[in-house]
C-alpha cells in the first residue's frame, strides 16, 4: 500500500481520520437541531429543515467549518454546546501507537485540519494526542480549507515537507484530490470514519481500515 522508505512527512487530518467522526455527525446532525429548536420554540424536524440546506450551501468552504461562523448563523454558543457532549470525542484505534511509531522511525507526524481552532483546542485537551504530533496546522490561519488548491502552498511555507516524500491521511475525497493535484504522491483515505455508520466509498484511492494496516517500520528511513 505504502513504502515507508519513501516517506519522509505523514500529514493526517483529524476528524474521521484520527477521530471518530460520529462526534461531528451527532453533533452537527441531531445535537444542533435539537438546541436550535429548544432555542426557537420549533420542533427539532423543522429545526432539521431549516438548518441542513443552510449548512450543505457552505459545505467545503471555511464558514463550513468555522464555529464562530455557525455561532453567529445560529445564535448558539457552538463551542459551549461541543463541551457538553465532548464525552463523545475518541480516538480511532491504533492511532497512538500509529503516531509515535512515525515519530520514533524518524519521519514527522503533522496534524493538518480544516477544524476551527476552538474545536482543535478541546479535542487535543480531551484526546492528549498533540503530544504525539509534531505541529499542529489549522486552515483558518490560512483563511482557506484544504479543498483549496493555494492550501498547499501555505502549509508549504509553514511546515517544509517534500510532495514526492509525503504520505497524507484524509477521510475527504475532495481533500485528496487537492493534495494531489499538489503533487503529493502518497494518499490514504479511510474507509470508515465514523463508525457508528457504513464504510465508506472511497472511488479511487487506497484506504486504511484502520492505521494497524499501515505501522512504518523502527527502524529508520
Amino acid at each position: 500500500m505504502i513504502d515507508w522508505s519513501r516517506i519522509d512527512t505523514v500529514l493526517l487530518d483529524m476528524d474521521g481520520t484520527l477521530l471518530d467522526l460520529n462526534f461531528d455527525t451527532y453533533f452537527w446532525v441531531e445535537y444542533v437541531p435539537k438546541r436550535f429548536a429548544e432555542k426557537k420554540s420549533i420542533s427539532i424536524k423543522q429545526a432539521k429543515a431549516e438548518l441542513y440546506p443552510r449548512m450543505h450551501a457552505v459545505e467545503g468552504t471555511m464558514d463550513w467549518y468555522c464555529i464562530d461562523y455557525w455561532g453567529r448563523e445560529l445564535d448558539l454558543d457552538i463551542a459551549l454546546l461541543k463541551q457538553e457532549v465532548d464525552h463523545l470525542i475518541a480516538v480511532h484505534p491504533y492511532v497512538t501507537p500509529f503516531l509515535d511509531g512515525v515519530r520514533g522511525s524518524g519521519r514527522r507526524a503533522v496534524l493538518v485540519t480544516n477544524a476551527h481552532m476552538k474545536s482543535l483546542e478541546l479535542k487535543m485537551e480531551k484526546t492528549r494526542l498533540a503530544g504525539h504530533l509534531d505541529h499542529l496546522v489549522c486552515s483558518h490561519d490560512f483563511g482557506m480549507p484544504k479543498e483549496h488548491p493555494q492550501f498547499w502552498d501555505q502549509l508549504q511555507s509553514r511546515e517544509s515537507f517534500d510532495p514526492a516524500r509525503t504520505l497524507l491521511i484524509d477521510d475527504s475525497l475532495p481533500v485528496l484530490r487537492s493534495a494531489r493535484e499538489y503533487g503529493i504522491n502518497w494518499l490514504l483515505a479511510v474507509h470508515k470514519p465514523d463508525t457508528r455508520r457504513p464504510a465508506k466509498d472511497v472511488e479511487e484511492f487506497d484506504a486504511i481500515e484502520s492505521f494497524r494496516d499501515i505501522m512504518p517500520d523502527t527502524a529508520g528511513i
